[in-house]
């Protein structure tokens, strides 16, 4: 069964840091998409961030990019969101998603604004 894991969710200052984990298990492929979407309260969900497997191309959001950084690890199975100079507007549940045989997406860790 493929799975994303989430985890590193937490309280944010204005202005801290936070890094998220993705953790990505059960499949084969060698060339799949792994990213970030966020959801505030009353929100639509949003892509913040992805990187590809194959080359290491990476998006990001306009309203994140210069603060947050998208990285994997050499096995490419885990997958990392730094994200730096936090606002209050990064406030949300933080979604793992991957292009692995079909959309999968984790269960999603809360970064919390705490001003």
């Amino acid at each position: 069964e493929v799975q994303l894991v989430e985890s590193g969710g937490g309280l944010a200052q204005a202005g801290g840091s936070l890094r998220l984990s993705c953790a990505a298990s059960g499949f084969t492929f060698d060339d799949y998409v792994i990213g970030w979407f966020r959801q505030a309260p009353g929100k639509e969900r949003e892509g913040v961030s992805a990187i590809s497997s194959s080359d290491g191309s990476t998006y990001y959001a306009n309203s994140v990019k210069g603060r947050f950084t998208i990285s994997s690890d050499n096995a490419k199975t885990t997958v990392y969101l730094q994200m730096n100079s936090l606002k209050p507007d990064d406030a949300a549940v933080y979604y793992c998603w991957g292009n692995l045989g079909s959309d999968i997406w984790g269960r999603g860790t809360q970064v919390t604004d705490s001003s």
